[in-house]
């Protein structure tokens, strides 16, 4: 395993970290999810990350669960909040009484007295930003954040957000949570080089476009026991079982066959190539899956290898 500055700050993570995001607290039980974390702590993986939405709070309490027989040094920890837990008004957004509030009850289900980085999981138009800072400023002088956050924000928002903070002499955001893939290069010509030129580092999610990049599809067959099969968890995936995707996904399975590697490897390999992105999250019902994707981490990439999965899609492209 790898490891990478968490953003400009001087603390470590692994560059592939372990979601939870429509498994744990759901699709796998809590045996299943310990199983999990096992096998990711076992391939060096030091970086968990989660979110009070994922289950409604389940995914919180399954991930805490499954993290008390380690010592708390031992691993980073990421949770988020924005999104509504309940049909209270206030039980959303960034608002500061949601952030303190939402913090607490994310400290209660994980288990633990501070998170190592507390997320804003997507940008609230109805909270004033310098309120978000001062906010996450608070909750890093009360010892229950260490550093924040953002996720799917614009380039224009980080540097709101970061301009602001300098103002007031606040903490920055040090991470950005955007979706990346070979099939998804969005983040390339604007919110990278945002991030960038702020310290702020990318910590990726849907890095294998949700199993399309895995070679599982790439015949067009949804496989019975497959993410897209499942009539709940593959509401996302079965919209981008378009032909050039599946194109691209049986390319990137001739590409991993010549390599000797698998197509999930190959598909992580490729967007750690990136000095700017610090870790990417993948997710797992299975141990097996983890180890095998935690291979990808020591992968360097043959430079015509990199360029024939270049030309599959363009830097600010989204096909998926």
């Amino acid at each position: 395993m790898k490891y990478r500055r968490l953003g400009s700050s001087g603390c470590k993570v692994s560059v592939l970290s372990l979601g939870s995001w429509l498994t744990f607290g759901s699709s796998v039980d809590d045996a299943g999810t310990e199983r999990c974390v096992r096998a990711a702590v076992e391939a060096g993986i030091n970086f968990f990350d989660t979110a009070d939405i994922y289950a409604y709070g389940a995914a919180e309490r399954s991930l805490g669960q499954a993290l008390r027989p380690y010592r708390r040094q031992d691993y980073v920890l990421a949770t988020k909040t924005f999104w509504p837990m309940s049909e209270n008004v206030n039980d959303r957004g960034l608002s500061r009484k949601h952030l303190m509030e939402a913090c607490e009850a994310s400290l209660q289900r994980l288990h633990t007295d501070y998170v190592d980085l507390y997320q804003c999981h997507r940008f609230d138009p109805d909270t004033p930003t310098e309120e978000v800072v001062r906010a996450m400023e608070d909750l890093i002088r009360q010892g229950k954040v260490l550093y924040w956050g953002v996720s799917v924000w614009t380039a224009a928002q980080i540097a709101e957000a970061c301009a602001i903070a300098d103002r007031v002499l606040g903490y920055r955001p040090i991470t950005n949570q955007p979706q990346y893939n070979l099939l998804d290069r969005s983040i390339e010509p604007e919110i990278m080089p945002a991030a960038a030129q702020r310290g702020m580092g990318q910590i990726v999610f849907c890095p294998l476009a949700q199993g399309l990049l895995t070679g599982k599809y790439a015949d067009g067959s949804v496989p019975s026991e497959s993410r897209a099969a499942d009539e709940q968890r593959g509401g996302f995936l079965r919209p981008k079982l378009t032909e050039r995707n599946l194109a691209a996904s049986r390319t990137l399975v001739a590409e991993a066959n010549q390599l000797g590697i698998t197509p999930a490897q190959l598909a992580l390999a490729w967007i750690l190539r990136r000095g700017e992105v610090t870790s990417a999250i993948v997710g797992a019902t299975r141990p097996e899956q983890i180890t095998e994707n935690a291979k990808a981490a020591d992968l360097e990439l043959p430079y015509d290898v990199l360029a024939r999965l270049d030309t599959l899609t363009a830097p600010g492209e989204k096909t998926a």
